[in-house]
């Protein structure tokens, strides 16, 4: 993991900002990817400062791994019972929150967590923010099993879509098949954009073999978006977006 001192200053500057959200004694689901681990480091080194009581649910083994290292109180989701607030990242946000995540191949545990919290808050960069979804290819965590035949479901689902020819892409790692926390594979959709994300995650969602998709749709309460120069604006459903945050600005590595 890369130390705080080479970290994007827009990343450091939303996670500072989500983590001072945070509140003694609270349940807490920590997001997965570059902008949730920096999150995870500032935490970690609050609560050693204050010394927090904390209980935090981790989206994947490697964070966990990371909170753990870094001194947090890690337990499995279903100890805790319930979060107060969860952190994450996420691969863009729209003016209506609705966000694609799975860059990090953790979309189904991160989805897990986010349904089992109060309030979810997405921290990113300006780049993350986008008009449409769809630019950033959308994560689908898929069966084994059948494989191929899902891939033709989907590819099946997105042409009643008018979404057909697009790439349907399994992700690899070098030539090796990226297996998920749950020993899951992951397929890319390459949309270019999604006019209609609701309707698409009905479809996907309806697939035999496909376990979870990458888009999450009203989960979102609060978008905290870190700018270069070390200061943050907030997003809401309501707020409208600033034309500057459409500038696609930064990276669009999996968060």
């Amino acid at each position: 993991m890369a130390q705080v001192s080479e970290v994007d200053p827009a990343k450091l500057a939303a996670a500072r900002a989500a983590v001072a959200l945070v509140q003694d004694g609270m349940r807490l689901g920590l997001g997965t990817g570059s902008t949730a681990s920096v999150m995870v480091r500032e935490l970690a080194a609050r609560a050693e400062a204050e010394g927090l009581r904390l209980r935090c649910a981790a989206t994947s083994k490697a964070t966990a791994d990371l909170a753990e290292n870094l001194g947090l109180r890690v337990e499995a989701l279903d100890a805790i019972g319930w979060l107060d607030l969860t952190i994450d990242g996420a691969d863009e946000v729209d003016g209506q929150l609705h966000l694609i995540k799975g860059g990090g191949a953790a979309h189904l545990r991160e989805k897990i967590v986010a349904a089992a919290s109060d309030r979810m808050v997405v921290i990113a960069d300006p780049g993350k923010v986008v008009e449409t979804l769809g630019a950033f290819p959308l994560p689908v965590e898929v069966l084994e099993f059948g494989f191929e035949t899902t891939r033709k479901l989907i590819r099946r689902a997105l042409e009643g879509l008018e979404l057909g020819g697009r790439d349907v892409m399994q992700r690899l790692r070098g030539s090796d098949p990226v297996i998920t926390d749950e020993g899951n594979l992951i397929l890319d959709l390459h949309l270019g954009e999604i006019p209609d994300p609701v309707a698409l995650a009905r479809a996907l969602s309806a697939i035999p073999g496909v376990v979870e998709h990458g888009l999450f749709l009203g989960m979102c309460d609060l978008a905290i978006i870190g700018r270069p120069d070390g200061g943050v604006t907030e997003l809401s459903r309501e707020a409208d977006l600033d034309a500057d945050m459409l500038a696609a600005e930064g990276d669009r590595d999996g968060v």
